[in-house]
């Protein structure tokens, strides 16, 4: 009994020991864990790279050189040296107005890099790498867009042009394609109509410049003109018709455009200064002053100068048996001797010599004698055609844009016939042309060049400002009231 007491008194005893001591343990591993935690290394903070030094931009205005910009960005004529030292065939060399030039410094103000912007799609840097800068093109292609366009002629192919949303080069590229089939001051009648597939070139959204025109078409007095752009084989890029047959023909039909003729071929005309009875033996193109004047055909320039009677005049050979001579011009921008091709600028009209305003004075001779510009392309050398092997390329290359072309007039034929409709008649005469919508087929609107081939036929119903129209995109007329549509 006593032994057995005594055993418990032991246990109770011991028991508390045992129970502290993985306590004691556990605070000793607390403590070392504290202390190898303690000495590992805190995480590295990784800090946030530099700002790039800014920009500072300077515009370069009329009568701006280098020197000048630099001065104005606080920096000086060494300073341009070092730029330009190692860089004499870069852009800097010429600057023109409206251009950005920027600069960017280093903490201490040094010259860092600077920033020539030529144009939106070209800007030249030049960075500082030791002593020197080394330049860099920085380059952007804009993106190419196919465009269609249908018009009418009502007044002129410019005025046509110009309400269709054309611009003027291209108006200019259009009668230039068209330009030996087509005389432009005689030949276009009200109704003509023209169908155009062309690029437009488009940066960051909006308009840049002008693409190719692809294809097109002109209707002169019911008669269909097709140019179709093609690359040959050599890479040499021109316009065909539908055949394979050249475009270009050996002289133009008229050395300048968009204007009115004043007076024709008459070797019994009165003379306008002189008064007396005095062969014309020309064509007098009336066009204000500075209108360029163009090179009828390849050749040489035999006599470029001035006389009392002719005033400022460009003769040109063409071979052996044809010349063109331009008279009464303002300015001549060729001298004699100077090769010149089809379509060159020669000079601008003028008033000078014995004229009574400002006009071209446009002669053709053939073997020496005089013959009427206006008849005598049709003795004219015939156009070149493609090779035989290089045409079934060449029609295969345009059978998309024939297509296109056809749909454009079929599609301008059926507007003219809806406006032609004696039911639709009312409609033409009406306030707001109900027969310019067409409510069933597009109900959020139509596109203006469904609308133009109507315009001129339409308009002398109801005047010529009854609606805003742009031709370039398309017009929303959901505002026109769906009530009067039919």
């Amino acid at each position: 009994m006593v032994g057995a007491l005594l055993l418990v008194m032991g246990l109770s005893l011991s028991g508390p020991e045992q129970i502290d001591a993985p306590i004691a343990g556990a605070e000793g591993d607390a403590d070392g864990s504290a202390a190898e935690l303690g000495a590992a290394p805190a995480p590295e903070v990784i800090g946030e790279p530099p700002l790039e030094p800014p920009w500072r931009d300077f515009i370069v205005g009329h009568g701006d050189n280098l020197s000048l910009i630099f001065n104005r960005a606080g920096f000086n004529d060494t300073d341009l040296y070092r730029v330009a030292r190692n860089n004499d065939d870069r852009s800097l060399r010429r600057i023109y107005p409206g251009e950005t030039i920027s600069f960017q410094s280093d903490p201490d103000g040094d010259l860092l890099a600077l920033r020539h912007e030529q144009s939106p799609l070209l800007t030249t840097v030049y960075e500082r790498q030791g002593d020197a800068f080394i330049a860099s093109d920085l380059t952007r292609v804009p993106e190419r867009v196919a465009r269609d366009v249908s018009m009418t002629i009502d007044s002129s192919l410019f005025i046509a042009g110009s309400d269709a949303g054309l611009s003027d080069g291209m108006i200019m590229e259009l009668a230039g394609i068209f330009g030996g089939v087509i005389d432009f001051v005689m030949d276009p009648r009200t109704g003509d109509t023209i169908h155009v597939l062309y690029e437009e070139l488009v940066q960051d959204g909006e308009r840049y410049d002008d693409g190719p025109i692809l294809a097109a078409s002109f209707t002169n007095r019911g008669e269909t003109f097709e140019a179709y752009r093609y690359t040959d084989a050599e890479g040499d890029t021109s316009y065909y018709n539908e055949v394979g047959v050249s475009m270009r023909k050996a002289f133009l039909l008229a050395p300048l455009d968009f204007t009115r003729v004043s007076s024709n071929f008459n070797p019994n005309r009165l003379h306008p200064i002189y008064k007396t009875r005095r062969p014309h033996r020309g064509t007098d193109y009336a066009a204000p002053r500075g209108t360029p004047v163009y090179a009828a055909g390849d050749g040489r320039v035999t006599e470029a100068g001035y006389t009392r009677q002719n005033g400022n005049y460009v003769f040109i050979q063409h071979g052996e048996q044809f010349e063109t001579h331009y008279l009464h011009l303002h300015r001549l921008r060729v001298k004699k001797g100077a090769r010149v091709k089809q379509g060159n600028v020669i000079g601008t009209v003028g008033s000078t010599g014995a004229a009574t305003g400002p006009h071209l004075h446009y002669e053709f001779l053939v073997n020496g004698v005089h013959r009427n510009p206006r008849t005598v392309h049709k003795i004219l050398p015939k156009a070149r055609s493609l090779p035989e092997e290089e045409l079934p390329r060449y029609l295969a290359s345009i059978r998309q844009p024939v297509h296109q072309l056809a749909s454009l007039r079929d599609s301008q034929q059926v507007a003219l016939a809806e406006c032609r409709n004696p039911t639709l008649s009312a409609s033409c005469r009406a306030p707001v042309p109900m027969v310019l919508m067409r409510c069933s087929s597009q109900p959020k609107g139509i596109k203006a060049s469904w609308l133009a081939p109507i315009i001129a036929r339409c308009r002398r119903h109801f005047g010529t400002k009854f609606w805003r129209f742009d031709n370039r995109g398309g017009t929303n007329y959901t505002d026109w009231p769906h009530s009067m549509c039919s």
